[in-house]
Parts: structure tokens; C-alpha cells; sequence
């Protein structure tokens, strides 16, 4: 298995320190979350944004500033993308809404041809009413954004995967069937997110979606999305699960804590 971790553990650091972590601690991935100073749409325009010669500038765009694409030509790490998702929803009954998202997703994508990774995730949406017939026309909105998505991703050679969600009302692909009924169509790759597995009633039907891309690792107690350590919930990470994992990004929120279960898939792996 080629493991790696997402860049939340690390969030606000340059990216040339986090490339010099993950290179550190022997990781092979990396998944650098489009989130913050990480935004597609800033990163694609640095040579537009500079602040040099400004004493005044906020922490934020100090960071910013700081930011170096070449950087990633230095390291033998394989990039994944994470795209931006905070306030974005491919499957809203706002239109507006959803060609941003498509905008934007599409940039990530672009973002990944400039520093070459080989693939990202972007989740299906959410909806925020009860009745079936609203949550199937916003599983259609989904599937035509994601869609123009996925033609883009086959225009500029990026490997385009929807990410599971967990087994909570408001969220689309929470549960296998959902998430197949959306990835089949869009014709997309598709990120298993375990954790997000594990809050479903038999998480191993997952295993069964289509086209699975990588893995994100993290663990719960089978409720809540709880982001824990691997090995301190009740998700399996026993060989027999691990051997479907050819690419795995730990996914937490804390760099210890990415150490701890790389340590512990490790003694797995024994």
C-alpha cells in the first residue's frame, strides 16, 4: 500500500514544509486540501498577487506569498487534490450555486495539472429537505455538475473521484447504492472515505463502488464522524480490508496523530 496524508494535519504550513515532512516520515502520498491560503483559484494566479514590498499585510496573504508551485518538481511525493467544498454544493437548488461549484472544481483540476498531481476528490453535496422527491431532483443536480466536471478532468488528463459521505440525512452518498447511483453516471473515479464507511450499517458494500481511486483513512465508533486516530474507533482496518487499499491518505486533523496510525497500520502490516 502507498500511504500518504492529507494536508489538514498541517494546515497553514508552506508547502515546501510540508513536502519536506512527508518526505521526513516516509510518506508516498500527499492530499493537499484546496481550503484557506490553498485555494485553487489564488494559487493559479500567484504572479498576480504579490506583497513583497508591503509591511502591513495580514498573516494570510503572508502565507500566500510564500507559496512556490515550482516546489513540487523537488520531491518524489504523488499529489492528490482535496477541492474546495466549504460553502459549495454541486447538488443545491440554486443554480448560481452550482456552476460556482462546477467553477471551481474545475479549477482544483487545472491546479492539478500545474503542479501534477494525479488525481482529485470533491464530494456530491447535500440537501436540505426531507421529502424523496426533492433529495432525487438534488442527486440530479449532482450527477450534471459533477458530470461537466468529469469532461474537464478527460480534457486535461486528472483522474476525477467523488468522495463517500456519512450515513447522515443531509449528506448525498451516504450509503453505497447512493454513491454508486452518482459515481456510475458522472462516469467519475470514486474516493472511499473508511471512516465515512463506518458510520453505514455494513461498511464492506463500499468496496463494491465503482472505479475506486484511493482511500482516505480515519476512524469513529460508528456514529458521529469523528476523525479519530486509526485503531481508537470501531472501523476495520484488519489485513483483510487493508489488502483493498493500494493507495491510502490518513485524514486528521492533527500531525501526531497521522504519525500514530501510520505506526499502526505498520504493525498491521507485519
Amino acid at each position: 500500500m502507498k500511504l500518504g496524508f492529507s494536508s489538514l494535519a498541517l494546515f497553514m504550513k508552506s508547502l515546501e514544509e510540508m513536502l519536506e515532512i512527508a518526505t521526513k516520515d516516509g510518506f508516498d502520498l500527499l492530499e493537499l486540501l484546496c481550503e484557506g491560503p490553498y485555494w485553487p483559484r489564488n494559487l493559479l494566479n500567484l504572479e498576480n498577487k504579490h506583497f513583497s514590498n508591503n509591511n502591513n499585510i495580514s498573516d494570510y496573504d503572508d502565507r500566500l506569498n510564500k507559496m512556490d508551485l515550482d516546489i513540487f518538481e523537488s520531491y518524489d511525493i504523488e499529489l492528490m487534490l482535496h477541492s474546495p467544498t466549504i460553502d459549495l454544493n454541486p447538488a443545491s437548488m440554486n443554480e448560481g450555486i452550482r456552476n460556482e461549484t462546477s467553477k471551481q472544481t474545475k479549477e482544483a483540476l487545472d491546479l492539478a495539472v500545474k503542479i501534477g498531481a494525479t488525481a482529485i476528490t470533491t464530494h456530491p453535496g447535500v440537501v436540505h429537505r426531507k421529502e424523496e422527491r426533492i433529495r432525487n431532483l438534488t442527486i440530479e443536480f449532482s450527477i450534471d455538475t459533477l458530470n461537466d466536471c468529469q469532461k474537464h478532468a478527460e480534457e486535461v488528463g486528472v483522474i476525477f473521484s467523488v468522495e463517500n459521505m456519512p450515513n447522515k440525512p443531509n449528506y448525498l452518498a451516504n450509503s453505497p447504492i447512493e454513491h454508486k447511483k452518482i459515481v456510475e453516471p458522472v462516469g467519475s473515479s470514486a474516493t472511499i472515505d473508511w471512516g465515512h464507511a463506518n458510520t453505514y450499517k455494513n461498511p464492506s458494500e463500499y468496496l463494491n463502488v465503482h472505479k475506486i481511486n484511493y482511500f482516505h483513512l480515519n476512524d469513529n465508533m460508528g456514529e458521529k464522524d469523528s476523525h479519530l486516530p486509526l485503531g481508537e474507533g470501531s472501523a476495520d482496518f484488519s489485513p483483510n480490508f487493508l489488502k483493498h487499499v493500494k493507495k491510502g491518505i490518513i485524514e486528521l486533523n492533527r500531525y501526531e496523530d497521522v504519525l500514530r496510525s501510520k505506526q499502526f497500520l505498520s504493525t498491521i502490516n507485519k
